[in-house]
């Protein structure tokens, strides 16, 4: 599974919030709703991300391997 949880982290550090994200790297509320969901979000949209926030992309998302 794929966590968002540093991207949160990462707008907290940076003063921001979710509706500042969407503005500034013009992505979709259904976007920050997926991601909020930690469902699929396209590479072109972490691309975005990772510009605008002159970040890389561990500072956005992070694997948690599935318990078995």
């Amino acid at each position: 599974m794929f966590s968002y949880a540093p991207l949160w982290k990462t707008l907290i550090d940076k003063k921001m919030n979710k509706t500042d994200l969407r503005n500034t790297c013009n992505i979709t509320k259904q976007t920050i709703a997926d991601m909020s969901k930690n469902k699929y979000v396209s590479l072109k949209s972490l691309d975005k991300i990772c510009k605008h926030l002159n970040c890389n992309i561990y500072n956005i998302i992070e694997y948690i391997p599935d318990e078995e």
